[in-house]
């Protein structure tokens, strides 16, 4: 099964941190990214680009907006993901601990959704995969 690490981090905490200390604990995330990687657990991994730098699409009643930024104001903010395969929520957990940006937001772990069942279930013709 597929789950999505959704890494969200603060953006304060960050900040705090020394650029020796942050660049120690990407270049250690990036070395276990590639370890997992090769064992075959992480399928994608992304780093996303600031917040400030988005557009929020949105349409209601025949009217679309596009504003800039998240839509969502939080202290947190989504910082990135991690596509893995696991045999269950539980281990999606345990990969999730192993990434040090739970101390400086945290990982919302999501199991993807079989959308080759749902494109069967509804009758959707076209190239399987995503959307």
């Amino acid at each position: 099964m597929q789950y999505l690490l959704l890494v969200y981090t603060d953006p304060d905490l960050l900040a705090a941190l020394p650029a020796e200390e942050y660049d120690r604990l990407m270049r250690g995330c990036l070395e276990h990214a590639a370890e997992l990687q090769a064992r075959g657990i992480l399928l994608a991994a992304q780093k996303l680009e600031p917040p400030t730098t988005a557009r929020t699409v949105r349409s209601r009643h025949g009217l679309s907006r596009v504003t800039d930024g998240p839509f969502a104001e939080t202290k947190e903010i989504l910082a990135g993901f991690n596509l893995i395969e696991a045999p269950d929520i539980e281990t999606a957990v345990q990969v999730a601990h192993e990434f040090p940006w739970i101390h400086y937001g945290s990982l919302e772990v999501r199991a993807l959704h079989d959308m080759q069942g749902e494109r069967q279930r509804v009758g959707a013709t076209g190239a399987p995969g995503g959307l």
